[in-house]
Order: structure tokens, then sequence, then C-alpha cells
């Protein structure tokens, strides 16, 4: 009965959480974004060669994954998810607009400016599932289908803004480091708008149904520390050690999934490769090198709502897109002319569509409702490290793409034999058992 007063305190109803959330998403993600989307040129401007691009890039990637593996947990075992959101978000609205000043440190840009681009990818890792708990909270009381689909949707708004601005601002001005001065209005209408959801909604359970609601009385102030610690190591334990709880059968077919995820996402590169391919080969003017992002971002938009919609309707065997579209984007992306480098950046962006969402979705059907968590954890892991192998590969071998693109094929091809095994072994695994 104690949190019957909180409840029906709660100054914002669930839409405005939702949609808040959504603008702090949109805002910052200009920012986040708009250093993305030229991050291997400002590199190659600060004398950067293609192997540290895509080592600092690959890097970047892994740490965004890789690190919610241990952030995750450690949310939940304190609570403070809106501490973990605003700490997240506060890294990437100040590393950002700091980039603007790289260019004046001489011998110590490079250095200041690959950090700064790691940092930024470290905040999102620890904002990421501390965020998510906040908006699933509030998305509860409206559907949560709706709930995420509002967000993303705003997300995506971001991702496609951030480098437009950019963009307009290096070419008005003939230099990247004004456009991160620029990011700096974005930057702060988030943290304003982020400290005041959390001012409005200290404790966004306050959404929550009453059948999400524990009736018992809660544990005494003397039992809570105890009750956090355990839960904490449970929690960490169960996310680091998570495979074994997941059934033998299952648990081999996840992992054969999640290593033909880490193999596509070799192949993907990153877009820091090839915006220092654009910059280095002079094939655009560096203004143009965000729209060209942007246009990789409008892509993997339409791939994630066009493949979502035919894994629902044609079935898994639509996955099979990704090693298909994934052989030709180190062909098409480090090529000679800029239109063959739109096209492969367009093909990497319907491939990204599908490895952000469809791709996941097969997770969720292949493991137990119970043992997800777990498994989305350790499927992030796995596309974290295939990002930093391939962004690195990608760099030393940039002088020498035909033996890219080689490597890419062959480990494309593995990765498709992987999934029709995979899928063999799911439907196996769906029919029923004999008596």
């Amino acid at each position: 009965m104690t949190n019957a007063p909180e409840r029906n305190s709660v100054r914002l109803r669930p839409w405005s959480m939702v949609i808040g959330l959504g603008f702090v998403s949109l805002t910052i993600d200009m920012v986040s974004d708009g250093a993305i989307s030229v991050s291997g040129a400002l590199l190659e401007e600060l004398g950067a060669s293609a192997a540290l691009v895509g080592a600092v890039t690959g890097a970047a990637t892994a740490i965004a994954l890789v690190l919610r593996l241990v952030t995750g947990p450690w949310a939940d075992r304190t609570g403070a998810y809106w501490a973990f959101t605003i700490a997240g978000y506060a890294m990437s609205a100040v590393s950002v607009p700091l980039l603007a000043l790289t260019p004046l440190l001489g011998a110590a840009s490079l250095a200041v400016a690959s950090a700064l681009l790691l940092i930024e990818r470290t905040g999102k890792a620890v904002r990421g599932p501390a965020k998510t708990v906040l908006l699933a909270d509030a998305a509860g009381a409206v559907g949560r289908g709706k709930g995420f689909g509002v967000h993303k949707l705003l997300d995506q708004i971001g991702a496609f803004a951030g480098p437009l601005v950019v963009a307009a601002v290096a070419g008005i001005t003939g230099a990247l480091w004004p456009a991160f001065l620029v990011l700096i209005i974005p930057a702060v209408v988030a943290m304003v708008l982020l400290f005041w959801l959390r001012a409005r909604v200290p404790d966004p359970s306050v959404y929550r149904a009453a059948s999400e609601t524990p009736t018992e009385e809660p544990a005494s102030r003397e039992q809570e520390p105890a009750a956090a610690a355990s839960a904490s190591r449970s929690s960490l334990a169960a996310r680091l050690a998570g495979l074994s709880a997941i059934p033998s059968h299952v648990r081999t077919t996840f992992l054969l999934f999640a290593t033909f995820a880490a193999l596509t996402t070799f192949g993907l590169l990153s877009f820091g490769i090839m915006s220092y391919h654009l910059a280095a080969a002079d094939l655009v003017p560096i203004a143009a090198v965000p729209l060209v992002y942007a246009a990789g971002m409008a892509a993997a938009a339409v791939g994630a709502l066009v493949t979502g919609w035919a894994y629902d309707r044609i079935g898994t065997s639509v996955l099979l897109a990704v090693p298909l579209l994934t052989v030709f984007v180190p062909g098409l992306t480090l090529g000679g002319t800029v239109g063959i480098v739109v096209i492969g950046v367009l093909i990497w962006g319907l491939a990204t569509g599908l490895q952000d969402s469809t791709v996941k979705a097969l997770v969720a059907d292949l493991v137990p409702a119970e043992q997800r968590g777990s498994a989305y954890g350790w499927f992030a892991v796995f596309q974290g490290l295939g990002a930093l192998a391939g962004a690195t590969v990608g760099g030393v071998l940039y002088a020498d793409v035909p033996v890219l693109i080689t490597i890419v094929v062959v480990l494309q091809v593995v990765a498709g034999v992987l999934l029709v095994v995979v899928l063999r072994r799911h439907r196996n695994e769906q029919r029923p058992q004999p008596a």
C-alpha cells in the first residue's frame, strides 16, 4: 500500500515520458551520428592511416556493444537507471563538441580525437541498458510495441538529421571543426530535457501495471542493501555465465547463430573506413561525406522495416539476405568512383538495418524467454568482436582491396552455411517430440 501515493503523484503522462525520451534520443543521436558520419574523415585529416582508422572505429563499435554485458547488470544491481542514463548521455554530449578542439592540439590531436570517439561510444554502452529500462516502464503503460516504435522513429530522425547538420556547417565553413561546435546545441537540449524528465518522474516504475508490482510489503531498509548486493551478484553472474542456463541443444543453435552474426558484422567493416576512403581518395568534398552516411542510415531504416515485415510473413529465410548483401560491401564502398561508393553504402545500410533489427528477432525465437537477457548480452559480444575484427582487418588491407574482398566473400559463404544449419536445427527443435 505504500506505493499508492507515489503512483497517484506521477507528474507526467506515460506517452509524454515516451516521447520525451524519444526526443532525448533524437537530439543526442544528432550529436553521435553527426560525429560518426565524419569520424574516418576527421582522423584522416589529423594524419591517421587507414589501419588506425579501422582500429579506432572498430574498437568504438565493439565498446558500445560489449560493455553492455557489464553496465546492464550494474544498473540492475544499483537501481540507478537515471544515473546511468544521464552519465551515458553526458559522455556523448561532452566528447563530441570537444572534437572541435583537436585541430589545435598539434602532435596530440590524433590521440585526443581517437580517445574522444571511444569515450562517445562508451557513453552509448553506459546509457543503453538503463535507458531501455526507463523506456520499457513508460511504454508498458501505453503498449510496448507502440512505445518502442515511436521512440525508434524519433531516434532514426536524429541519426539522419545529425549528418545533415554536419554537412551543412562543413559546406558553409569549409572545415569540420565548426560542425562539432554547432552540435553543442542539440547536446545541451538533450541534457536539459533529460534532467527535466528526471525531475518530473524520479521513479518511472510508477508506470508499471499493478500486476508487475509486488504486493508484499517491501523489505526493511536493513535488508535492502543485502538484497541488492545478492541481486547484483546473481544478475552479473547470470549475464556472464548465462549461457549455461540455456538448454544444451538450444545453446548450440544460439552459438552457431551468434557466430553467423559475428561473421556478417565482420564483412560490414565500419563507416569510419568508408569516410576515410571518401576523404583520402578525394572522391567528394569533406562536407558531402556526412550526406553519404545519411543515405546509408535511410537505407538502414528501410531495410529494417521491409525485412521485419518479411520476417513475420515469409519466415526466417529472409535472413539469408544479410550475407548476400554483405559480400558486396568491401568492393563497392572502397571503389574508385563516388557512384560506386554510394551504391556500396546503400547496400551497407540495408545490411546494417537487418543486423540491428530482424537478425535479433531470431534470437528471441531461438532462446526461451527466461534466458533472453543473457542471450542478447552474449549476442552483443559476438557482434562487437566481429565489428572490431572487421574494421581492423579492413583498415590494414585498405591498400589491398582484392584480398579484403576475398576474405569477406569466404566468410559470408561460411556464414550462409551456418545460417542454413541454424534454421534447420530450429525447425527440428520446434517439431513435437514423439511420446
